[in-house]
């Protein structure tokens, strides 16, 4: 089975970059640093590095427990479902004011079709003649 990417975009040993910006796990800043010092920070604290911020420079990088990075993923994927949804569509429905009755009741219950499919509809009269 293929692993789930992670919700950071590096996690661990594999670091791209040679001179990070380092976090640690209480929030403090500990400045520029090395690659390889980061890496022995890491280990000695038994800690795993973060990717916070790529666009950064350098890279933002956070000393974090398994914990942390655990629940860090949860309160993103919250905040993820919190959000709307790119994708909103748009329903336009458009008649005359002289419609007939039946006619009137079918396009009525296609609105309320796409409203309970959360769609935004738009519903535009027309003057008869």
């Amino acid at each position: 089975e293929p692993k789930t990417k992670a919700a950071f975009g590096s996690v661990g040993r594999r670091i791209p970059y040679r001179i990070l910006h380092v976090i640690n796990q209480d929030g403090e800043s500990l400045g520029n640093m090395h690659r390889a010092e980061a890496l022995k920070l890491m280990d000695q604290h038994d800690l795993k590095l973060v990717l916070l911020r790529e666009n950064a420079e350098p890279p933002v990088y956070r000393l974090m427990t398994g914990q942390q990075i655990h629940e860090e993923q949860l309160r993103r994927a919250e905040k993820k479902k919190a959000s709307p949804k790119q994708g909103t569509y748009i329903k336009e429905l458009s008649f005359s004011s002289a419609i007939a009755k039946n006619d009137l009741e079918t396009k009525t219950k296609q609105i309320a079709q796409w409203i309970e499919k959360k769609y935004h509809v738009k519903v535009t009269i027309r003057q008869a003649k």
